[in-house]
């Protein structure tokens, strides 16, 4: 596996680093895919809890916007 790289980009002067990024960046950047991961799922959890909610009430999205507005 290749190591991920870290761009730095000087927005005054245009000039721009690439490297490798460091182990505290790379343990950041898993983080940060877990963390997504986990929110993405959490997300999808709650779509279908909210369907079938829906499925048990009987009544469709837009019946359910009309209720709340």
């Amino acid at each position: 596996m290749t190591k991920p790289q870290i761009k730095i980009v000087n927005c005054t002067t245009g000039e721009e680093i690439v490297r490798d990024a460091n182990d505290a960046e790379i343990a950041q950047i898993e983080q940060n895919a877990a963390k997504a991961l986990a929110e993405k799922a959490e997300a999808k959890l709650k779509e279908k809890e909210k369907a079938a909610l829906l499925d048990k009430l009987g009544i469709t999205v837009e019946e359910a916007a009309l209720l709340l507005s």
